[in-house]
């Protein structure tokens, strides 16, 4: 269920698909928080345009943030991280965004314990250990929290959640054979860094132990974001064309789509596919090239003469790579191009890329 409140909400346990809510998330350059509870457990994602500004989770939420202090190349002393713990482990404050582990890190950071450097570490560090069994979450319910609600929290850097991810990625893989993981982020990770300010330049809020993040909602504070959270996620169910004369990779796709918010429909004969389309009246196109009968240029050609398909998104698909294979696809007004054989991630990302925006 889609809530019509400024945030937009599963509200009960859905299946999901978090790689794919995260490219959304990307490709959409979603500013606020997201908000994921499943395994008895509670997830926040904090973003600003796309980027991760922090990750956390509530199992074991301070366990993780002291092992994370304790290994920053000068670590936090142990007198203060049991500081820490006494003034927000068990705080009764409770906060629809902020989670008391990030208001532990604000105070860290204004009580000037740790440096611009260290904090940094410190949330790529602790993004890897919560992206990583966020992206096994099978069931759940969410909430996207919109910009306008999480102005003023202050923001320390900025990540690239595609390295993070893959990262994460090849981590299970490794964690599954029983070889060594990677517990840092490359530093290009780090996209930018601010530490201190807001994302308007204005000093970061007054921050002490009687009162976490003093100040922090609204005032001088710039919004984390420019535009709604309910409105940059899909509110709709989109509708993606796959045409491919091979059943097996019709199922591939098929099954990287799987989402609440697609819905793919398959076509495995070219000749009969304009008429299939123009029945499905879909939101983007996946074509592949080499077909019997009527290969992929042409019938992206014939598309293109349709009024309703002239700027509807067509992706080509194809094992071919040369320069001219790609610019026969321009030549046909293809929107974009995409090689096999592709990732789960290869694909999400290119379908959110030329998905078109709800105005």
């Amino acid at each position: 269920m889609i809530n019509s409140r400024s945030s937009t909400s599963y509200s009960t346990s859905h299946k999901l698909h978090p790689l794919s809510l995260l490219a959304q998330l990307i490709s959409r350059q979603v500013s606020g928080c997201l908000k994921l509870t499943a395994q008895a457990a509670e997830w926040r994602l904090l973003f600003d345009r796309g980027q991760l500004n922090f990750a956390t989770s509530s199992a074991e939420a301070f366990e993780r943030l002291d092992r994370q202090l304790q290994a920053l190349s000068q670590p936090v002393p142990e007198a203060v991280r049991s500081q820490m713990r006494l003034l927000f482990e068990q705080s009764d404050e409770v906060d629809e965004v902020v989670s008391r582990d990030y208001r532990a890190i604000c105070w860290l950071v204004d009580q000037q314990y740790m440096s611009k450097d260290q904090v940094a570490q410190l949330i790529g560090a602790i993004a890897l250990e919560v992206i990583e069994p966020f992206l096994n979450i099978r069931e759940g319910s969410y909430e996207l929290i919109t910009a306008t609600q999480t102005e003023g929290i202050p923001i320390f850097c900025s990540l690239d959640l595609r390295p993070i991810v893959e990262l994460c990625q090849r981590n299970s893989k490794q964690r599954a054979a029983g070889g060594p993981v990677t517990t840092k982020l490359a530093p290009n990770a780090l996209l930018g860094t601010q530490l201190g300010v807001e994302t308007n330049g204005q000093p970061l809020a007054g921050i002490n132990g009687m009162g976490p993040i003093a100040g922090m909602r609204g005032g001088a504070g710039a919004a984390i974001g420019r535009s709604s959270m309910g409105g940059a996620l899909n509110r709709k169910t989109y509708t993606v064309a796959c045409i491919d004369d091979s059943p097996t990779v019709l199922n591939a796709i098929q099954k990287f789509l799987e989402d609440q918010s697609l819905s793919v429909v398959a076509i495995n004969d070219p000749v009969k596919a304009l008429m299939q389309i123009v029945r499905s009246k879909p939101d983007l196109v996946l074509l592949d090239i080499t077909m019997p009968n009527l290969d992929g240029y042409e019938l992206c050609a014939l598309l293109r003469r349709h009024p309703r398909y002239k700027r509807t998104p067509i992706v080509m698909v194809t094992g071919n790579t040369g320069l001219i294979d790609r610019a026969r696809a321009k030549l046909v007004r293809a929107s974009g191009y995409m090689t096999k054989p592709f990732t789960q991630s290869d694909l999400l990302k290119m379908v959110f890329k030329h998905l078109p925006t709800e105005g």
